[in-house]
């Protein structure tokens, strides 16, 4: 695909931020699913008969997001049902983030875990479930690479996926639609949730190092990168990205934030400062938000400061 036709370019040229954009998820489920994946992967890849659309519409019901994961490189159709895969299950976001990790013989036995209940109870809920899933203090990188969704993820966010993996073995994964394929290369990271826009080999790598020290990556704290974190809505995740970029501030439990009027948050600091801070949504230029769909009228969040107390 020549480079003009891809959305991503497009929003490339135009600069629009980012930030506002990550999708909204309270916690994340990751399921290894080896093979080619369709344009709604969890529906159209070799997954036993009606599991994944259940287990989407289960994870969702109870405010989470399904993906699928490969591990980067070639994407052979040779995956036996029996085969164990990788499952990765994050949750607590909003407080303070846990990774369980490890494998499941059978993709229905996640339809056994009562999401609603178990992730608010923490980790141990779900590992009496999943006894294989273990917590671990280490961290992933799952960068979008769902071709049939869009050609920007494979094009642009399969080479940044395999040059992470090299450098951090173990740790990265392409994953399915994670949402925002105008802004790839995109990456969502786990524990944290915490979403990435417009990476490249350096900074993917630099997310995950990041993300170890539960901060967000230095090369990425601009509205330009700097999605959002998952657990907040988008209005939320631009104000604090915004003062996140204003004050230079990474680590990623630094902020919290509340609504004090309609479109006016209010954004504290772990050490007492605040910012009051007006956001709204804008019109943009006419873009593609999909490669293969026509441009249309386009949309961004900004960030304005109205006062703050230090």
């Amino acid at each position: 695909m020549a480079e003009p036709t891809q959305c991503s370019r497009q929003w490339d040229d135009a600069d629009l931020n980012a930030a506002g954009s990550a999708s909204v998820a309270q916690f994340w489920v990751a399921l290894e699913q080896n093979g080619p994946w369709g344009h709604d992967a969890i529906a159209s890849s070799h997954l036993p008969d009606g599991v994944g659309p259940a287990l989407e519409r289960a994870v969702a019901e109870a405010g989470g997001r399904l993906l699928l994961i490969r591990r980067p490189g070639r994407h052979a159709d040779d995956h036996q049902s029996g085969d164990a895969r990788t499952c990765l299950i994050a949750g607590g976001l909003a407080d303070d983030p846990w990774l369980l990790e490890g494998d499941v013989d059978d993709p229905s036995d996640l339809l056994r875990v009562d999401w609603r209940l178990s992730i608010g109870d923490g980790p141990d809920a779900v590992s009496e479930v999943l006894p294989l899933l273990e917590e671990t203090r280490d961290v992933v990188l799952l960068v979008c690479a769902n071709s049939k969704r869009d050609q920007c993820c494979a094009v642009r966010g399969r080479p940044v996926a395999a040059h992470a993996a090299q450098q951090r073995p173990g740790r990265v994964w392409e994953c399915s639609h994670t949402g925002g394929h105008r802004f790839a290369p995109t990456a969502v990271m786990l524990p944290s949730g915490q979403t990435y826009a417009r990476l490249d080999e350096s900074s993917a790598v630099e997310a995950h190092d990041a993300e170890k020290r539960r901060e967000v990556a230095a090369s990425l704290n601009s509205l330009r990168h700097n999605r959002g974190r998952s657990c907040l809505t988008p209005s939320f995740q631009a104000a604090e990205a915004a003062i996140r970029q204003e004050t230079g501030e990474l680590a990623l439990d630094a902020f919290t934030v509340t609504e004090e009027e309609p479109d006016e948050l209010r954004v504290e600091h772990r050490d007492g400062r605040v910012w009051r801070v007006q956001v709204a949504q804008h019109p943009g230029p006419n873009l593609k938000d999909s490669c293969l769909k026509q441009p249309k009228p386009s949309s961004y969040w900004t960030a304005q400061l109205l006062s703050s107390l230090v």
